[in-house]
């Protein structure tokens, strides 16, 4: 847990945070978010079930909108 709020003060430190929170708020995801069990997220990620996890989000971005997030996440971390 130590590492993702590592990682969230860093986000926040460069300004990136915004920019996946508003990537978020968009229509497409919403879209996505929508396909999403958030409750089995939740307790999967706290749970550190990975292959959990896995599997829930693969489903997701497994799909071509997903595909296309994941592409506009990578374009926002460069």
């Amino acid at each position: 847990m130590a590492d993702l709020e590592k990682l969230g003060r860093e986000l926040e430190r460069s300004g990136k945070a915004e920019a996946l929170r508003k990537l978020a708020a968009s229509a497409e995801g919403q879209r996505l978010a929508q396909r999403l069990d958030a409750g089995a997220v939740e307790a999967a990620a706290r749970g550190g079930d990975a292959a959990a996890l896995r599997a829930l989000l693969g489903g997701v971005l497994g799909t071509a909108e997903g595909r296309q997030l994941i592409k506009s996440v990578e374009e926002l971390m460069k």
